[in-house]
């Protein structure tokens, strides 16, 4: 179910990433957003080419839709370098890694998606590439078995992941470089949605592209989403051209509110007041309750959520805050806890 949602964070298919694709920044001096993180990837870069040497390996963790694949798009772009592009899931056995590592030239940037979802054996194909550029094969088994060595050329792996946590200790500190990709800030999107709207040959007022921005959600591929959805509409029902009131009425009818939530996340609030008196509350039984998989509660709903103080997380479980009472227009009720229902920081005053 969130997989169809307009401000669901991952690729609906090929056809959004071939848009997306047109529209990314293709160099550190179009990127927009992410200052710290561009300005150290743009030294270890820069460092890398003064000495010529692959750049260090590099790990982006965080939300999806935040450009984790854009980076590596942009990295390989400023060495002169092809990017190599695979996720954890589809490289089931060794031979699909050592199959793609024996293909690379020097430099090249090997980006590899959801890599916490990687296999053991994977990984251990995974671990001499990346530190000595080699990978070693078993040839036969049992007393004839015996191992080759392959040399590969020196590149640049950059892994990208959403649920940190799961990557094991021994991968996560093969990476020299490690960073956390943060949402975006309104005035980032903005200038991403100008910049991507002339792209589009889109006439848009400022104060619609500042509406889309807000209710983004942080994320630049749900701006984007928003903007093409904003477009169709001004074009069916409008003149074509994005205004306030057209990108207000698109973003209603795609039930949208004006804090980027969509009904679905609505619906995981309301779960949480309505059947658990607001927590706390495990994530395995919202889940059960919504008939929705865990891991898009947690991978897909819940960082925006929490990232925006909606609901927060506690060691009994979940818990919706003051903010989301108020957000729904429901009568504040302090939940029950250990502490007798003392609120937390982000809960406010329990009396007012």
């Amino acid at each position: 179910m969130a997989r169809d949602r307009i401000v669901g964070v991952g690729s609906t298919g090929e056809e959004e990433e071939r848009l997306n694709f047109a529209l990314r920044p293709q160099n550190f001096a179009q990127y927009v957003g992410q200052e710290s993180l561009i300005r150290k990837l743009r030294i270890a870069v820069e460092a890398a080419k003064s000495r010529k040497e692959p750049v260090d390996h590099v790990l982006l963790h965080g939300p999806p839709g935040l450009g984790k694949t854009t980076l590596a798009h942009v990295v390989a772009n400023e060495v002169g370098a092809q990017v190599h592009v695979t996720n954890g899931p589809a490289l089931t056995k060794g031979a699909d890694l050592v199959g793609i590592l024996t293909k690379l030239s020097f430099g090249d940037v090997l980006f590899i998606d959801e890599i916490h979802r990687l296999s053991a054996v994977v990984e251990e194909y995974l671990y001499p590439a990346m530190e000595d550029f080699r990978v070693d094969i078993t040839i036969d088994q049992g007393a004839h078995a015996r191992t080759m060595t392959i040399p590969i050329q020196p590149f640049t792996l950059i892994g990208a992941t959403t649920r940190l946590g799961l990557l094991t200790g021994p991968m996560r500190g093969r990476f020299g470089i490690s960073e956390h990709l943060d949402f975006y800030a309104p005035e980032a999107l903005h200038e991403i949605l100008k910049a991507n709207a002339r792209q589009l040959k889109t006439v848009a007022d400022d104060k619609a592209l500042w509406e889309l921005a807000r209710r983004s959600r942080g994320t630049p591929r749900v701006a984007n989403r928003l903007l093409r959805r904003t477009r169709d509409y001004a074009t069916v029902e409008g003149d074509g051209k994005i205004n306030l009131e057209s990108t207000k009425l698109a973003l209603e009818l795609a039930a949208i509110d004006d804090r980027g939530l969509d009904e679905q996340d609505r619906v995981f609030m309301k779960t949480m007041i309505d059947v658990y008196d607001g927590g706390p509350v495990g994530i395995e039984a919202i889940a059960a309750t919504m008939g929705e998989e865990r891991d898009t509660l947690e991978d897909v709903i819940e960082p925006y959520l929490l990232q925006n103080a909606f609901i927060t997380r506690t060691r009994q479980g979940r818990r919706a805050t003051k903010l989301a009472y108020e957000h729904l227009k429901l009568k504040w009720r302090p939940p029950k806890d250990e502490n007798g229902g003392q609120p937390t920081f982000f809960d406010g005053d329990a009396n007012s």
